[in-house]
């Protein structure tokens, strides 16, 4: 691993208990920082500020949720009481997608961006992404985290990068062809949008033909279903990675897939404190390989807006903890959904992702493309959505394979479904996050 890459590779192959000793000493001096610069956990903390808290007894402090920070910022526009840090050393803002409420506004400093980068890095290098690649960056360069932040990640790695942005497909694939690029980062919906394109406006040109190797994606779930990864790898001849999986609010990255595995390594434990807790006790979790519960991040090494104890609201799934064949130490893990996207289906709790999963399996049958409609506040009597059949499956045919799909997805959800199939490309291929759920 190239030190020129990465400015701390080292630390992707620390023994836990040297790793654990260097999350201490990080956690004591962030520790007296939060509670000395933070108004805002000043105030939610008062009856811990005059103890040391180890990471051990950190469990005793209470969580921090999403809608805190919202207020948080309402109440004191637009960094909110919670920035810990003087508004001189904020080098860098951007701001959550905001698809629920208003979106949360982030700051940073350079060292806080300097250490997102590196992080990022980490999971780029890990991907397979090398400073021999040409990587086009396909992700929105707004004020969302994705665009220009994640850029940063992939230089990280070494890349020459193409910041190309959405939109203008025609020009991006010329760009491809032009440049000789060999990697895309993107969202794992965006290359059906490029085969849309494709179809009308290059006749006879393949995916597998624009000669890209590496396909490095995140912002969206999907990459764990083996047959969806089979089809893409096998469509476009180039290696699939879930190398973008983090959070804004903690930090644009936090895991991603490396050549030996397609579970996720936690690549920022130098960094931020990782917890799982019992969804339903919300008591801390072993770390150990089986565990189900819900990631709660601390932050180790922030100035602009340290967060201690916050709900990530994503479901994860502990999947490993020993050393890989590469020697990197990160333990891995999946990620199930989101506890707030989840919806209850007559007493069973039912992610979105898993339901893809299931529309995916059968791609005889569907192209991929789906949306599930929920109808009023729940819950539900079964799962109903609608499905795109696949390219070429006759009109005839798609009874059947409406009842295909709904065994598919009682199989992978575990609750009934009604689906209703829809015709081919009735879905618009978007450049952005597909929102897999329709609420009524």
């Amino acid at each position: 691993m190239s030190t020129a890459a990465m400015l701390h590779p080292e630390v992707e192959t620390l023994a836990p208990a040297t790793l654990r000793s260097l999350q201490e000493a990080r956690w004591t001096e962030q520790w007296r920082y939060v509670r000395t610069s933070s108004v805002f956990y000043r105030r939610k903390l008062s009856g811990w500020l005059d103890r040391a808290l180890t990471l051990d007894e950190l469990q005793e402090l209470p969580l921090t949720e999403k809608d805190e920070l919202r207020l948080s910022q309402e109440a004191d526009y637009p960094l909110g009481d919670y920035v810990a840090c003087a508004e001189g050393r904020v080098v860098r803002l951007h701001r959550t997608s905001g698809t629920t409420g208003r979106p949360l506004i982030l700051a940073n400093s350079r060292r806080d961006a300097e250490i997102v980068a590196e992080v990022g890095g980490r999971s780029m290098w890990a991907s397979g992404l090398r400073p021999s690649d040409r990587v086009v960056h396909c992700l929105n360069y707004c004020m969302w985290t994705g665009g220009f932040t994640d850029h940063t990640t992939l230089e990280a790695a070494g890349a020459t990068v193409l910041p190309f942005g959405v939109g203008n497909t025609r020009q991006l694939i010329d760009a491809i062809l032009d440049l000789k690029i060999t990697a895309i980062s993107c969202t794992p919906s965006y290359p059906a949008l490029l085969e849309s394109v494709l179809r009308q406006h290059y006749p006879g040109l393949q995916p597998a033909d624009l000669g890209l190797k590496l396909g490095l994606f995140g912002g969206e779930a999907g990459l764990d279903n083996a047959e969806f990864r089979a089809q893409m790898e096998a469509r476009w001849g180039f290696k699939v990675r879930n190398a973008n999986f983090g959070l804004s609010e903690v930090m644009s990255i936090l895991g991603g897939q490396t050549d030996w595995t397609t579970d996720l390594l936690f690549h920022a434990g130098d960094v931020v404190f990782a917890e799982i807790l019992d969804p339903a006790t919300l008591q801390r979790l072993p770390i150990r390989e089986g565990t189900v519960g819900e990631l709660v991040c601390t932050h180790l090494c922030k100035e602009c807006q340290p967060l201690v104890r916050y709900r990530t609201r994503d479901v994860v799934t502990v999947t490993g903890t020993e050393p890989g064949p590469d020697g990197r130490t990160a333990w891995r893990f999946r990620v199930s959904g989101r506890t707030d996207d989840m919806f209850n289906v007559r007493g069973i709790n039912v992610f979105p992702s898993a339901v893809r999963a299931a529309i995916e399996s059968l791609p005889a049958l569907s192209s991929g493309h789906f949306r599930i409609v929920l109808r009023g506040p729940g819950p539900y009597d079964r799962v109903e959505l609608r499905a795109e059949a696949a390219a070429g499956l006759a009109p005839a045919d798609w009874e059947a394979a409406a009842r295909r799909l709904e065994i598919a997805v009682r199989k992978r959800a575990g609750a009934s479904a009604l689906v209703e199939m829809v015709p081919f490309e009735f879905y618009e291929r978007t450049d952005g996050k597909t929102q897999w759920v329709e609420k009524h």
